[in-house]
This record gives C-alpha cells, structure tokens and sequence, in this order.
C-alpha cells in the first residue's frame, strides 16, 4: 500500500488531499528532469522517516512457539526442520533474539504455515489500508540481551488474507552481531529511500543509493546490511511461494 501524502508536500499547486490517477502523472511529469527526481525521492524518504509511536512491537517469537505447540512440536522437531539449533530457537521463541527475514520465512515453511500469520498474527480482510500511526515494529533494534541485530522492519500488510508478497519499511543499522548469509524459497525486491545499503550477493557485492534498487532470487546467498555506518531505510517486498 502506498501512503496517501498530501499533494502540498511534492510541491504541487493542487491543494486537494485526495489524488487521482491523472494527478499522479501530471506530478510524474513534472519530477522527470533530473533534479525534480531527486527532490522528489528526498520528500518520500523525508515521509518515510516519520516515526509511529506503536504501542508495542509485535510479539514475533510468542507466536512461533504457539504455532509450533499447537502442531505438537518439539523444539528438536523444529530444529531438525530447519537447521537452527535449539538453543536459538529457545531464544526466538523467549523473545531473545529479533529473527531475520530469511529466518522467519525458514521458520513459516517448517511450521506449514504463511510467514504473515507469524509476523502479524490472523489473516481476514480481502484487503488492507494500513495508516501511519497504526504501524507497528516487527522487531527491535536491541533484544533482551543488550545486542543490535542490524535493522528493525514494519509490516505493511497486516491482515490481508492470502497474501503471497510481504512489503516492509526497514531501517538497517551498524550490527554487534555477524549475520550469516540467508538463503531460502522465494524473490526479493529492494528499493533505498535513504542512506547507503551494501548487498551481498552471491560472489558479488553491491552498494545502493537512494533511489537505486535490486531484485533477486532469494536462493542466492544473500545478505542486505546498511553500508559503513550510516543508517539506511529502504522498503522491501518479500514474495514467498505457497507451501
């Protein structure tokens, strides 16, 4: 879903909120010289650096450890699933550690179930209008244990049933923890608002500015982390194939 912005803030003369289908290409017009195009990239990474002020983030881990034991499964089970060990599924499920993207896709394929129900609980709308201030963080910067993971990210999607694409915000920091490189079922697509993001592809590295973006197979060896140490937001669409 795309956030409404008021038409005021791209800079356009029409003062109405609500936007039509040929508005938007009168202001697409009217960014396509090169400098309007970057000023215009900068108004949405400037919306998209507005903070919610969730009332808590969700619980993630409660519900892998519900899930697991209403299928009746052990943590062993679980681990001879996927090929974590218990040890960080015990942490995950305890809210411990803030699981990765690829992990939580690991985990919903394991447990036969759709990686959405895990991040955000039940499924029932035909569709879903998201507002700002109803996001809530997925995960924290710091988990219990005091160390930064590297990003926190938004669902953007909450509640639309049989979804097979997950959009996120996410915003990506320095980690005091080594990610591994993830591979799994699936394709990703990155798009960077702002900041700087290296991606790890394969044998191959990349740096993305704003406004740059990737689309890959999510079976390649990959690993998205912001560049150096300047914080990163990007959006990122998930898609998942159907167990």
């Amino acid at each position: 879903m795309i956030p409404q912005i008021e038409t005021g803030r791209l800079g356009m003369t029409d003062k109405k909120k609500d936007s039509t289908y040929g508005e938007f290409l009168n202001a697409y017009d009217e960014y396509s010289e090169p400098q309007k195009v970057r000023d215009f990239l900068d108004d949405i990474s400037a919306y998209a650096k507005q903070k919610s002020e969730p009332e808590r983030a969700e619980r993630v881990g409660e519900r892998v450890k519900q899930v697991r034991e209403q299928k009746g499964l052990t943590l062993e089970d679980l681990a001879s699933r996927t090929g974590y060990t218990t040890e960080l599924l015990k942490e995950i499920e305890e809210e411990l550690v803030s699981p990765p993207l690829g992990v939580l896709i690991k985990l919903s394929k394991a447990l036969d179930m759709k990686m959405g129900y895990l991040i955000t609980g039940g499924e029932s709308k035909p569709y879903t209008i998201l507002r700002k201030h109803e996001r809530r963080p997925v995960s924290r910067y710091a988990s219990k244990k005091g160390k930064r993971y590297g990003y926190a990210y938004e669902s953007l999607a909450p509640g639309k049933k049989d979804r097979h694409m997950e959009p996120f915000l996410v915003t990506l920091e320095p980690a005091d923890v080594e990610e591994e490189r993830s591979t799994h079922d699936g394709q990703e697509f990155i798009f960077v608002m702002d900041g700087a993001m290296e991606v790890l592809l394969g044998d191959e590295r990349h740096v993305l500015y704003p406004g740059d973006c990737i689309y890959y197979d999510s079976t390649v060896p990959h690993l998205v982390r912001c560049h150096q140490s300047e914080v990163t937001r990007i959006l990122a669409v998930l898609y998942a194939p159907s167990h």
